[in-house]
């Protein structure tokens, strides 16, 4: 009978180590959390209504999946890239959609390219406008190129696609980085390119779609490289504060009231 009550409890835990994973991930992604901020276990346990240890599993997690990062006792923050960080991230970025590519041309139907054409004149048009929410344009990118990868029908390929995506909507919108209009590489083209079946169209064009992309991202966020080369060791509740310039902040989402405020000197205490 323990036996059984352990194994029971043991699988409830990694339910709840799997749902607060997904919970803190989708914060992050949406920017509710600063790139710097600090999320304690602690905190992330009585927010979430949840024990020690799945709150822990779960930033371990999204520790190794390089969302967050941490120092002993001085706790756990949300990552902030450097530029070799965001580098090896396209570099790792362009392999796998190149090859989503190639077995999009092969794979995908009729519909869904029709359907991803629809999306890519919706996210150039959306890119056009002044007054376009980046958050929601950012949501629309990672839409399209993880579509292009569910239509390759390799779900190991997607699985990590999807991941990588997430990852710089995180950054993007932690950070509120803004790319202007005019300067985004257009998307039609790009399905269109891949829709025509000649896998080596598809390949090259993905390529320089994604290094026309990478270029622009990275001189974007070049503030916050020099953010990270200053923080590195720094772990602070202040530095979530000097992560967005003032022109770009937007006003703040409601957080749940177990989230930390900014500009609180860090203790050990309540970091771990």
């Amino acid at each position: 009978m323990s036996e059984r009550i352990l194994q029971s409890r043991s699988a409830s835990d990694r339910g709840l180590a799997r749902n607060a994973y997904a919970t803190i991930l989708e914060r992050i992604v949406r920017g509710d959390y600063a790139i710097g901020q600090l999320i304690s276990r602690r905190t992330v346990a009585k927010d979430l209504g949840i024990s020690f240890l799945p709150a822990s599993e779960a930033l371990l997690r999204l520790e190794h999946e390089g969302f967050v990062e941490s120092r002993p006792r001085a706790g756990t923050r949300i990552r902030i890239p450097s530029r070799m960080d965001a580098e090896g991230h396209f570099l790792v970025t362009e392999a796998l959609e190149v090859q989503a590519a190639l077995m999009f041309a092969a794979n995908s139907t009729a519909s869904e390219r029709a359907e991803l054409i629809r999306l890519a004149l919706r996210m150039d048009a959306a890119a056009a406008k002044q007054n376009t929410d980046p958050l929601e344009y950012v949501a629309l990118h990672e839409k399209l190129h993880v579509g292009i990868a569910e239509c390759g029908r390799c779900d190991a390929l997607n699985e990590v696609i999807r991941r990588q995506s997430s990852l710089m909507s995180a950054w993007l919108c932690a950070m509120r980085a803004v790319i202007p209009g005019n300067e985004r590489p257009k998307h039609e083209p790009l399905i269109s390119a891949l829709s025509r079946q000649k896998p080596a169209v598809a390949a090259e064009t993905m390529r320089a779609h994604l290094r026309a992309e990478a270029e622009q991202v990275l001189r974007s966020l070049e503030p916050h490289f020099e953010l990270n080369r200053k923080y590195l060791q720094t772990y602070s509740r202040s530095i979530a504060n000097k992560t967005l310039p003032a022109v770009n902040r937007r006003a703040p989402r409601e957080m749940p009231a177990g989230n930390i405020p900014h500009g609180i000197p860090a203790t050990h205490s309540q970091a771990l």
